[in-house]
């Protein structure tokens, strides 16, 4: 069953998920929708076509699954309602504080519209949320522990380009490795955000902008900044492509637990991502999400879901006597 899919954005996460299609011979590109002119976006797929984001509607019928491709901060909480109205889709929302909300407005407008919208797809959210899942349903007496990077967070980095002023940012997440060896010992601590983890922001200032003004917001975000140690170096656009050119992230979900009558037996789960992209990752996570969101509206599902609500055998494109025999 081949799945026709649109890519909304054409960014990182958007060229990543073309890349992506190509490794999946049952996902089809059909069109990239883009709110720049589509004549100066070039895509690799010579069979799929560039619009602007005007022509959507037009699409309706054509596409299979929508895949949002903007970010959390401002293009998704609009971007992702407005397009369960005429889609299935998927996106990466990853404003973990807002998720409720996000998943709230999404699914009322995917049940009235009658379409499938998965949301919070990736790594975390995403398959972080499922690890978690699956150590709290196992150790049922723990703590779960997170921890990300040291890598380039792609949400943080563009919620600091939105700010006035700035030109163009790279935002860095680095666990505190006293923290991560507490929690591998099994100690299970008691950690505070700001125990766990250290903010970097390399940023690129407009001609003419106030530092301190923009030093000062990024510190202050609620929802990205303000809960950690943040510090901020501000260089220019010059050092910033010749040493900040790359998307590495990664980063380990932890539960320490005790099994046993009295809980006298230690266990420890961990889960562990070492990526050299994070948005090519993210994105082959989301062509897996799409193929499992056509499955789920041929069988007359509808409305919002999370990674949660998928069985693990509709994220591929193998049949369940393949995966019963090779992955069982």
């Amino acid at each position: 069953m081949t799945t026709k899919i649109g890519i909304l954005g054409y960014g990182n996460l958007g060229r990543g998920v073309e890349c992506a299609v190509k490794q999946n011979p049952d996902i089809q590109l059909e069109a990239v929708f883009t709110r720049r002119n589509p004549s100066d976006v070039k895509i690799l797929t010579d069979t799929a076509v560039v619009e602007n984001v005007s022509s959507l509607e037009k699409y309706k019928g054509r596409i299979d699954v929508l895949i949002l491709c903007g970010g959390s901060a401002r293009d998704l909480p609009e971007q992702t309602p407005k397009a369960a109205k005429l889609f299935n889709l998927v996106d990466s929302f990853d404003t973990h504080a807002k998720i409720p909300e996000h998943f709230a407005n999404t699914d009322a407008a995917a049940k009235a519209a009658g379409t499938l919208a998965i949301i919070s797809g990736g790594w975390d959210p995403g398959m972080f949320s499922l690890q978690r899942l699956y150590a709290n349903a196992i150790l049922v007496s723990g703590k779960d522990y997170t921890f990300w990077g040291r890598g380039v967070s792609q949400g943080h980095s563009d919620a600091i380009r939105r700010i006035e002023g700035v030109k163009d940012a790279k935002q860095y997440t680095c666990p505190v490795q006293a923290a991560l060896d507490s929690v591998r010992n099994g100690e299970n601590p008691e950690l505070t955000t700001r125990q766990k983890h250290t903010r970097e922001c390399y940023v690129v200032l407009e001609e003419g902008a106030d530092a301190e003004r923009v030093e000062r917001e990024i510190k202050t975000m609620p929802n990205y900044f303000d809960e950690y140690d943040t510090t901020v170096h501000f260089i220019s656009e010059e050092e910033l492509n010749a040493k900040h050119n790359t998307l590495p992230h990664g980063g380990f979900v932890i539960r320490g637990g005790k099994t046993g009558w009295n809980e006298e037996t230690k266990q420890i789960i961990e889960y562990k991502l070492q990526l050299a992209s994070n948005p090519e990752f993210t994105s082959a996570i989301l062509v897996a999400l799409a193929r499992a969101a056509y499955r789920m509206s041929k069988e007359g599902q509808t409305g919002c879901r999370t990674i949660f609500d998928i069985p693990p055998a509709y994220l591929m494109a193998k049949d369940g006597e393949w995966i019963r025999k090779h992955l069982l």
